[in-house]
């Protein structure tokens, strides 16, 4: 399948879905997003959730463009219609086929779906002023001038962070779901641990911080929190 956006290849990945069923997924690293036929990112098991981190994290050095406006559907070439849709409290886009095919929703929408992501508060986004003078926009790439505001003058989207809480959250789901798939029982500490340095980040403390801000700098606040958790899964 070629990518709505850019036309190129996409990459297709089997994933588990809930009740033993299996899921395909196509993800175009250039443009960072996925393209779901029908409904089948709500049917994504919650290791199949867990996986993607990794790939979107392998993902975020790669990419090449932004996001055009007209994007036409990889089944029927229609043109595809931007729709804003709400899960729990959370308000996240994404482009579908007027007739049904599926959509096109970029990472960081596909993080916002799944309730991962959380914008700044006033206190975070002024230490983040702190820290770093421009940051990367964790939808479209660009480059947000933090002296300017805390959107993407680019997208429209605010700045927003990883929800760490969330993250092990999925994590204590896939521990009780009667899944194969295995869990490194220290991988909800280190989990935690990881959300307590975040945290000490934005009071201005902890010894990890200058770290973590250079990864902000480069890949996004979003960014940042999936790379964190992706190194833990690798281990």
């Amino acid at each position: 399948m070629n990518c709505p956006n850019c036309a190129q290849s996409m990459t297709v990945y089997t994933l588990g879905g809930r009740l033993d069923t299996s899921v395909e997924i196509d993800a175009c690293d250039a443009c960072q997003a996925f393209w779901f036929d029908r409904s089948e990112s709500p049917r994504l098991s919650p290791a199949s959730t867990l996986k993607l981190f990794s790939l979107i994290a392998d993902a975020l050095p790669r990419r090449t463009g932004s996001i055009g406006r007209v994007l036409k559907c990889p089944r029927c070439s229609s043109r595809l219609v931007e729709t804003q849709d709400m899960q729990r409290n959370t308000r996240f886009g994404y482009s579908r086929c007027p007739h049904g095919h599926g959509r096109f929703t970029t990472f960081f929408n596909f993080l916002r779906e799944k309730d991962f992501v959380r914008p700044l508060s006033a206190a975070q986004i002024e230490e983040l002023r702190r820290n770093v003078q421009t940051v990367n926009c964790s939808n479209c790439g660009a480059p947000v001038d933090l002296a300017r505001g805390s959107f993407c003058g680019h997208c429209g989207s605010p700045l927003s962070i990883l929800d760490m809480q969330q993250a092990e959250n999925i994590v204590d789901q896939l521990r009780r779901a009667s899944e194969p798939q295995a869990v490194d029982p220290a991988l909800p500490l280190e989990l935690a641990r990881v959300r307590r340095e975040i945290d000490a980040a934005f009071a201005g403390s902890g010894d990890t911080k200058i770290a973590w801000w250079g990864d902000t700098s480069s890949i996004g606040l979003v960014g940042a929190g999936i790379s964190a958790i992706a190194r833990l899964l690798k281990k």
